[in-house]
């Protein structure tokens, strides 16, 4: 009777959080080591078809970086990043979009229907338009290209509210097409911070390695659970911030610019994180608000 108890104890704490969000659309993105575990990946897309179940718009944006790695190791080919982003030729282009719209995406989407909740696929490539991302290094002035990689110019999101409106859970490929239809690869943050901005979602979450923003990068009890915008634009000035980091707050910040009310950064390993996050008194990751708020 006691355990009966706390259960119902811990839905009576969810209930306020399901009431307010009822409706909102709730951008996700997940990938790297999370997407190596089965038991990680059944149990975030559990999450995302309990918060579907409960009235809220899921939208899940999906990387599959290692799958791609090891299918590149297959053909004799190299994996090379600069400042975190993939370096993309042709046959790297080939492999990254046949790895994730015809693999990874219908996996996902095949699990996510058998969970009972209606998901369909969306190649990022019929919605994103993008221009090909070059950056100059900071170093040496000179220009840095990393071939078929895209900077998002434009994102149609009418399908995606079309998939919402019909309570179907869009699950999105990081691929978008300049003018001429070439694809190409997008860093999967990005993408789903783009996303999120034209959707003026209410949250982006981004399901990472680590549980949230730390203070010390080597201690992962200095969680910083909630941080307004300057906060995390005076530690990204400080180097507190970076590395594999920035991408996220990057994207987390011009989101929160462009309307989004809230972003998280949470461990995808931490089981049903995602619920723990959204569903809960205290929550367990790192939310970022707008001073505003």
């Amino acid at each position: 009777m006691k355990q009966a108890i706390q259960k119902a104890n811990v839905l009576i704490e969810a209930l306020p959080h399901i009431q307010r969000f009822r409706g909102d659309t709730v951008v996700v993105k997940f990938g790297g080591s999370s997407m190596d575990n089965p038991e990680t990946v059944r149990g975030i897309l559990e999450d995302i078809a309990f918060m579907s179940c409960v009235g809220m718009r899921p939208v899940i944006v999906h990387g599959g970086g290692k799958s791609i790695n090891a299918r590149l190791k297959q053909q004799g080919l190299q994996a090379t990043f600069v400042q975190g982003l993939r370096v993309t030729d042709a046959a790297t282009m080939k492999i990254v979009e046949q790895v994730l719209n015809r693999e990874v995406n219908p996996q996902l989407v095949t699990a996510l229907n058998d969970l009972g909740c209606k998901a369909r696929g969306i190649h990022g490539e019929d919605i994103i338009a993008v221009r090909r991302h070059t950056a100059e290094d900071p170093d040496t002035g000179r220009v840095l290209d990393w071939g078929f990689v895209g900077a998002i110019t434009h994102v149609d999101v009418l399908p995606v509210k079309a998939y919402l409106e019909a309570d179907i859970t869009p699950v999105i490929t990081p691929l978008g097409a300049d003018p001429a239809k070439q694809i190409h690869n997008i860093n999967a943050d990005a993408a789903a911070a783009g996303l999120a901005e034209r959707l003026q979602a209410r949250k982006l979450v981004f399901l990472s390695d680590v549980p949230g923003l730390l203070s010390d990068p080597a201690d992962r009890s200095s969680l910083m659970s909630t941080l307004r915008l300057s906060e995390v634009e005076n530690l990204i000035e400080r180097g507190i911030i970076g590395g594999g980091m920035l991408p996220k707050i990057g994207g987390a910040l011009k989101a929160l610019k462009a309307g989004v009310r809230k972003t998280h950064i949470i461990d995808a390993a931490l089981p049903h994180s995602l619920l723990l996050e959204l569903f809960t008194d205290q929550g367990i990751g790192t939310e970022i608000v707008n001073d505003s708020l």
